[in-house]
């Protein structure tokens, strides 16, 4: 992953040298070095570029995960470029490495925070050009994040530190990404087109899920409508079609069933043969025996084992499932995409369950033993009440005494130092480790973890500056936590890209250049050395 093949800092220079000697003194002024530095800086010229590097690395790591199913992957959902970058920052820090750290574009969070409507519920209302423009929106902060990084080991290489091995098998911020497209935003066609916007953005794979496009809603809300395989399927050809247009052999298609909670479809598809995909799906459909007498005018009727039945049908047109099939159906739908391009597979979920998942996943695994899960650890789910009341039942099941808790209030304060709740959050702890190992999950995502960062931060924040605590409860709060923890956009400024942006006009304008950095920059007071006393708190490596 380290050694990337887009530029190298040799290569360029050569290139450089070879186009002076080429277009003669018109080119003078020309650093060679200083173009090769740049070049290095920007190894990824496109979204495409990105899409077909990131694809590569999803393949590593879903063949990993098949050989050993410790090897899972995370990402975290995003809904700016800056978030994604921090966190991709922070990844390195901490973890020194981005293997197996991904990233997440929602839907969800497109709708609410990046709709030019305003704020919008999760149900494919924002417009179609938001979804490609926030993954290249992203991927333009993950290269500034490298730009700038590697401009300091350059600078640091021009003071004579032996830096040159960092610089070499630099380890880029970028990423995969895995891009929600709804239920494809239309009929075949406009999935097909949306879908190379995506991948030319930098989209490596694309999540679909199998609602009808013009009633999508949430995964968690209520009133979810299927739509048969044979439209899904096509959908799953008009991604892989737009991959392959495109170059990106390798890229991921992540198919997603809501049938767990959906309880209606709007068609009923045409069954050819016995037996047939058409034919499975019709039989899930609810409908009651009747005789041709009985029949309304303009009344559906079916044929199902030698009787004639009407099905169950609302006063809007749509049908309903048979009440207990939504497993079933689930099963089905997960076998059908794998057996007809997808990847990877999405269940939406009703609770966090390590079991429940397991039981689903399990029946696909007989069908197609490598089935793989990307799982949405959604903050949908009441996390501490679901495990709780998972404790509650497992202690219970163990015969331990549980006569101590309130079944109804397991929420309560009280309760959080219980050998109870001490017990669930253990197993909230190992739930990606455990769904991992027995589950199949091969990817563990949040959804929308940083549209709740954003909101509490704000409100603890707001608390305390407009109240007695004023300048105190930023300062405290925020800047001297930035400090001390080492946070890159403490030293806002240079995260913008003021420093990278100096030394680029000494490349062009040499002595003459205007440059923003100097002593009465602001930014010099981040660079106290008392800071520096533990290795992970050096503001400017």
């Amino acid at each position: 992953m380290k050694n990337l093949a887009q530029t190298n800092y040799s290569s360029a220079l050569d290139t450089v040298k070879n186009l002076k000697a080429k277009y003669g003194n018109s080119w003078n002024a020309i650093r060679p070095e200083s173009a090769a530095r740049m070049a290095t800086q920007n190894r990824f010229k496109t979204g495409l570029d990105i899409a077909k590097y990131t694809a590569g690395i999803m393949r590593e790591d879903m063949a990993a995960y098949d050989a050993d199913h410790s090897n899972y992957t995370q990402s975290l959902g995003c809904w700016h470029g800056f978030v994604a970058q921090q966190k991709m920052i922070a990844v390195k820090k901490h973890h020194k490495t981005t293997s197996k750290r991904y990233l997440y574009l929602s839907g969800w969070m497109v709708a609410a925070l990046r709709s030019e409507f305003g704020p919008l519920p999760d149900q494919s209302m924002h417009e179609k050009t938001a979804v490609p423009n926030l993954i290249a929106e992203i991927y333009d902060f993950l290269r500034q994040a490298d730009a700038i990084e590697l401009n300091d080991l350059f600078k640091r290489l021009e003071n004579g530190e032996d830096v040159q091995d960092l610089i070499d098998n630099y380890e880029t911020h970028i990423v995969p990404i895995i891009a929600d497209i709804d239920a494809g935003f239309g009929n075949e066609e406009a999935t097909y087109l949306l879908t190379k916007k995506m991948i030319e953005a930098g989209a490596c794979a694309i999540q679909i899920e199998n609602q009808v496009s013009d009633a999508k809603q949430c995964g968690h809300q209520d009133g979810k409508v299927t739509v048969p395989h044979e439209d899904f399927i096509a959908k799953l050809n008009a991604i892989r079609y737009a991959f392959l247009e495109l170059g990106v052999d390798d890229g991921v298609i992540v198919a997603r069933t809501d049938s767990e909670g959906a309880g209606l479809t709007q068609k009923l598809p045409v069954s050819q043969e016995p037996g047939d995909l058409a034919s499975q799906y019709l039989a899930f459909v609810e409908a009651e025996a009747i005789d041709i007498t009985e029949a309304k005018e303009d009344d559906v009727l079916l044929k199902r084992d030698g009787k004639l039945v009407r099905p169950v049908r609302l006063a809007n047109g749509l049908y309903k499932f048979k009440e207990g099939s939504n497993i079933d159906r689930v099963v089905l739908d997960c076998i059908t995409s794998l057996q007809n391009g997808a990847d990877l597979l999405w269940i939406e979920t009703p609770t966090p369950n390590v079991k429940q998942i397991a039981h689903m996943v399990n029946r696909v695994k007989a069908v197609v033993p490598n089935a793989k899960l990307v799982y949405n650890n959604s903050p949908s789910f009441n996390w501490t009440l679901n495990f709780r009341n998972q404790a509650y039942e497992a202690m219970l099941a163990e015969g331990e005494d549980v006569t101590a808790y309130d079944k109804n209030n397991l929420m309560a304060a009280e309760y959080d130092a219980t050998p109870l709740c001490l017990r669930a959050d253990q197993n909230i702890k190992t739930f990606q480790k455990d769904g991992a190992r027995d589950a199949g999950i091969f990817h563990h995502l949040i959804t929308l973890p940083t549209y709740h960062t954003t909101a509490l931060h704000m409100n603890d924040l707001t608390k305390g500056y407009f109240g007695e605590d004023g300048m105190l409860a930023y300062v405290k709060g925020v800047q001297r936590q930035e400090i001390r923890k080492g946070v890159s956009c403490v030293k806002h400024q240079r995260m913008a890209g003021s420093d990278l942006g100096d030394d680029h006009k000494t490349f062009f304008a040499g002595d003459k250049a205007l440059k923003a950095g100097g002593e009465n920059n602001t930014s010099n007071q981040f660079e106290s050395k008392t800071n520096a006393t533990k290795p992970e708190l050096v503001l400017d490596k």
